[in-house]
């Protein structure tokens, strides 16, 4: 398989961004290389430190590699949001492609050299793990908002961009583009959507010089994610739109058969509704994508 390095470099000459899709259970990983295996375009399995600890760090690893070597899909995995030099090491010798290094809550200069710290310890563990960096806010939290956060939120600037690249030696950068984690009401409900920044994206992108991961992804307009990869963005994050679809379809499922006990019963129709939104966003994703870059094997 390709390095990831490798793939996301063929992914922007293509036109196009690798999917991001977070998993807590085997329900999602199924549902996410199903979709992976169907459109045949690589994606990345990402887990948070809380998603690692339910599902466990080495096990997750160990699963992925499992259905690696059980399809001919290009999936590769993401220890998200890692806060601590302990978490990221733990990743690291785990076998996890990428590591996100998130200190992005303290001042610019720790978080500068905490970050740096970490490129260090996790690069003399394997060199060819990719590692992020963020800066910037985005919010916290893959979940439902009440409402959108009131005070203004610090988007990131090209000089800062710049700085924290060449000071960290991080290989990718998750930037504030007007991108937050999670949804609001309105979101789920279709009502609003979120809009990016992508005249911001785009001086990011010629300062930094590195590939550049959209965080915060679930309920965002189409159009600007279309615009956002051609302004520079490598990789997107969605996690918040596949919870909603696992807790409705859950509801649904148990609601139409109140005496089923068996869990997978139960769970099939879930793993196909996750499936499709991860199906939707893989297309949209790669829509400018040719047909040969998809399908090589039928190339002429």
């Amino acid at each position: 398989m390709d390095a990831l390095r490798n793939v996301l470099t063929r992914l922007e000459k293509e036109g196009a961004a690798l999917g991001h899709f977070n998993v807590a259970d085997l329900v999602f990983l199924k549902a996410v290389f199903a979709a992976a295996v169907e459109i045949r375009v690589p994606v990345l399995v990402g887990a948070s430190e809380g998603e690692r600890d339910f599902f466990g760090t080495r096990q997750l690893a160990a699963v992925v590699n499992s259905l690696r070597e059980d399809s001919d899909a290009f999936v590769f995995l993401n220890a998200d949001h890692t806060h601590s030099l302990l978490k990221a090491v733990e990743a690291a010798k785990a076998g996890f492609d990428a590591i996100v290094v998130d200190f992005s809550g303290l001042p610019f200069e720790e978080n500068v050299s905490s970050t740096k710290e970490a490129v260090e310890a996790i690069k003399t563990i394997n060199a060819a793990i990719l590692v992020e960096g963020e800066i910037g806010d985005i919010g916290t939290g893959s979940q439902i908002h009440n409402s959108v956060q009131s005070e203004p939120r610090a988007l990131t600037t090209p000089e800062e961009a710049k700085q924290f690249v060449q000071s960290t030696g991080v290989d990718i950068l998750a930037p504030s583009v007007g991108n937050m984690h999670g949804m609001v009401r309105s979101m789920v409900q279709g009502k609003t959507r979120k809009r990016l920044d992508i005249g911001r994206i785009t001086r990011i992108k010629k300062a930094a010089q590195v590939f550049l991961t959209l965080h915060g992804g679930s309920g965002t307009n189409d159009e600007d994610f279309q615009k956002s990869i051609a302004a520079g963005i490598n990789i997107i994050h969605i996690n918040t739109e596949l919870r909603v679809a696992w807790r409705r379809s859950l509801e649904t499922s148990l609601d139409e058969e109140p005496n089923q006990v068996v869990p997978y019963k139960i769970l099939r129709p879930v793993v196909d509704s996750v499936e499709e939104v991860v199906r939707s966003r893989l297309k949209l994703f790669n829509a400018r994508r040719s047909i040969e870059a998809m399908f090589p094997s039928n190339a002429k």
